[in-house]
């Protein structure tokens, strides 16, 4: 797969992941394609657990550029996807946006942690992203999603984020938020209060049928609540990077729940 070169509305570039269950116990990857800022790394399994990290090869997103990502888990089979570093979004030369969608598909009995660093919003950046995740009704996932909106000391740029996340065809989760210059309120206490770390934590487990999560506050700025089915949520606002994902840890989830991960 090859990226279309930089053009006045930016690059076009593509990756793809595919992980099936091997017949011993383990997971194969099939195909392991990406392109432009995309460099998909293999990295040692654990236990039945395939590994990929994404490795940053240029900048990205800039600008207008449109990025794109899609991930299938067969049935059985067993992912964890990383980022070797920070996502960080920058302005482009036309002041156009930039597209960021990621699609993600997990068959019966298959497990998908996906785990990627934050997302910085940097000052002047403008960036739409999507991410649609579509789950067999026996399939787990973790799915975190972490933005620290700005470097330091400056203002973040514009950033919007859509998570739909689907369970045996029914919407489980449907979030859209939106930050930085011209999205109205982003900045007051009923959304941020004034903190430049946002993340949540995703957690869709058959096990939470006989054994549901109970909302609770983690602390003065993060909370588990129960979705409507075998899932859960917990979302939390922080000043930096680093405090959020001391709230957003799966060992915390776990502790506080009570519940594994898969």
């Amino acid at each position: 797969m090859t990226a279309a070169p930089p053009s006045g509305s930016g690059l076009r570039a593509a990756a793809r992941i595919v992980a099936e269950a091997d017949g011993r116990g383990g997971t194969a990857l099939p195909v392991l394609d990406g392109a432009g800022p995309f460099a998909l790394r293999r990295l040692r399994p654990y236990g039945p657990r395939a590994r990929v990290a994404l490795v940053g090869a240029m900048s990205a997103p800039l600008g207008g550029d449109a990025l794109a990502l899609t991930a299938e888990v067969g049935e059985g089979a067993e992912l964890t996807f990383t980022t070797t570093a920070a996502t960080i979004a920058l302005p482009g030369r036309t002041g156009a946006p930039a597209t960021y969608d990621t699609r993600i598909r997990v068959g019966d009995g298959a497990t998908l942690h996906w785990l990627p660093e934050p997302l910085i919003s940097a000052h002047g950046s403008d960036l739409r992203t999507t991410t649609r995740v579509d789950l067999a009704p026996t399939a787990r996932l973790v799915l975190r999603e972490e933005q620290i909106l700005g470097r330091a000391d400056e203002p973040p740029g514009r950033l919007s984020a859509r998570l739909t996340v689907r369970r045996a065809g029914r919407t489980l989760f449907d979030q859209e938020l939106a930050y930085g210059p011209g999205a109205p309120g982003w900045d007051g206490g009923a959304v941020l209060g004034g903190h430049r770390a946002v993340g949540q934590l995703l957690v869709v487990d058959p096990d939470f049928v006989e054994k549901p999560v109970v909302a609770r506050p983690l602390g003065a700025t993060a909370a588990v609540m129960p979705l409507a089915g075998p899932a859960a949520v917990v979302s939390a606002v922080a000043p930096d990077g680093l405090k959020l994902r001391g709230m957003l840890g799966i060992e915390v989830f776990a502790a506080n729940v009570g519940v594994g991960t898969g």
